[in-house]
């Protein structure tokens, strides 16, 4: 939807012929929905849109004439290289081919490839419509030239490419993730706070903030710059980060505290209709996010 929002040709492959006809449907019915609502990307109407998105089951077939690739498949390293292995016999040498994956290294996905300076990790951030971050990170091997096609194709389809030196585990956005919900894990597991009370502290909180700019630019901003920042709250930012415990298992006592607390609002046993509900709920608020941060660049 989002290269389609662009104007660019896109086709859908999959193995299974049902996955390629149930998401055309559900894409006709999101683009007239988003169009409804004033809230489709793009220029063109939906009903232009939608025609520029076709399935395929036959991977060749769907490489005739592609000059990018996107792999969407679950996170499973043997899957992801069975398929960059098939790919990397199929594309000729100006194909890009970039992997959505979360975590998995571009060492692992494409070390050995014929094609592997055209290769580069795209990391979108769910769900990519309403949340434009996409991170690009380049195998060492990874031709400049691939870095900055990809790095404009995002910018022209409406996303927002960072680019990556080095490849690192769990990249950026990962790494900053993981670093907050191991603290919030944490202090809820050493009771010092509700699970409830944690997410507000983010969502009324650090979120606000956040949603417009980073920390760096906040750190710049609730002082005279980072200099001054540094100089008021370097001791005592020290000082707390020293009393950071472990890395949390992740499991145990702590985990059934907080999937109680979840599941007090979001009850599991109405999987997937109160989870469905809820990413809905997600996505209004996301989209409602996104037109305003859009108003405010533009004002």
């Amino acid at each position: 939807m989002v290269f389609a929002s662009g104007g660019f040709k896109v086709i859908l492959y999959d193995i299974v012929q049902q996955q390629i006809t149930s998401a055309l449907e559900n894409i006709s019915k999101q683009m007239r929905e988003l169009e409804k609502s004033g809230m489709l990307k793009g220029t063109l109407s939906a009903e232009k849109q939608f025609s520029l998105i076709h399935g395929c089951s036959d991977l060749k077939e769907a490489l005739e004439g592609a000059t990018f690739i996107q792999e969407c498949t679950p996170e499973n390293l043997e899957l992801k290289k069975k398929i960059f292995g098939q790919l990397d016999l199929m594309v000729n040498d100006d194909i890009i081919i970039s992997s959505s994956t979360s975590c998995l290294l571009p060492t692992k996905l494409f070390t050995g490839l014929k094609h592997v300076k055209q290769c580069i990790v795209a990391h979108p951030v769910n769900p990519p419509y309403f949340v434009p971050l996409v991170e690009l990170v380049p195998h060492p091997e990874t031709d400049p030239s691939t870095v900055e096609k990809t790095y404009a194709l995002m910018k022209k389809i409406g996303q927002s490419p960072v680019k990556l030196t080095r490849e690192i585990d769990g990249f950026v956005l990962n790494r900053l993730q993981y670093a907050v919900i191991s603290e919030a894990w944490r202090l809820v597991g050493e009771g010092i706070v509700s699970p409830t009370d944690l997410d507000l502290v983010m969502s009324d909180g650090l979120g606000m903030r956040y949603a417009f700019i980073g920390p760096l630019e906040t750190m710049h901003l609730n002082a005279e710059g980072i200099k001054n920042y540094c100089e008021r709250y370097r001791e005592g930012m020290i000082r707390v980060l020293k009393t950071f415990g472990p890395v949390p298992e992740f499991s145990g006592e702590i985990e059934q505290k907080i999937n109680q607390a979840m599941c007090e609002n979001i009850p599991v046993e109405d999987i997937p209709k109160s989870i469905n509900a809820r990413r809905e709920w997600r996505d209004e608020c996301l989209a409602g996010l996104a037109k305003l941060k859009t108003q405010m660049k533009f004002n």
